[in-house]
């Protein structure tokens, strides 16, 4: 997908945050009703969401830790930013976002909540428009992104 088509929402991509912080407070919402499964099922959706959750919120913590003075909530990357390939973004370029999904994909799990589930997906796919944005703008401010881009998953290491 090539991020460059996509609309930067304003100067630094404040709109993509902006999105971003709506499809949280949905995924929030739609996990508040009490879980419907029971049994077995419930017990199996509460280990699996517990571990998704615990997984994504390393990953996610790691990446804020590792791009220190380079973080932004913003997709366009601060002036005289590096380039940070160690740590969390040694094994995926956008290591906060695949931990945002890997825990609200484990929110709707332990919740039971299959339109929490859902909107993690959308969540997945937004993170996905919103990296390929990101790095239209990265790919202008460093020389060696592309080759970093290459060697390197998007969100999840190992899988995405």
């Amino acid at each position: 997908m090539d991020g460059r088509r996509l609309p930067g929402l304003g100067p630094r991509g404040e709109g993509w945050f902006g999105l971003q912080l709506i499809l949280f407070v949905l995924i929030a919402a739609a996990g508040a009703p009490a879980p419907a499964w029971s049994g077995v099922v419930a017990m199996t959706a509460v280990t699996v969401g517990g571990l998704l959750m615990c997984c994504g919120g390393i990953l996610a913590i790691r990446g804020l830790i590792d791009l220190r003075e380079n973080l932004t909530p913003f997709p366009k990357p601060l002036e005289g930013a590096r380039l940070v390939e160690t740590g969390a973004y040694r094994y995926a370029r956008h290591p906060i976002y695949g931990g945002l999904v890997l825990g609200a994909i484990g929110w709707g799990l332990i919740r039971a909540s299959l339109p929490a589930v859902a909107a993690a997906f959308v969540l997945a796919v937004f993170f996905t428009l919103k990296s390929s944005r990101e790095e239209a703008w990265l790919a202008e401010q460093f020389a060696g992104y592309a080759s970093y881009q290459a060697r390197t998953r998007r969100m999840i290491p190992w899988l995405y």
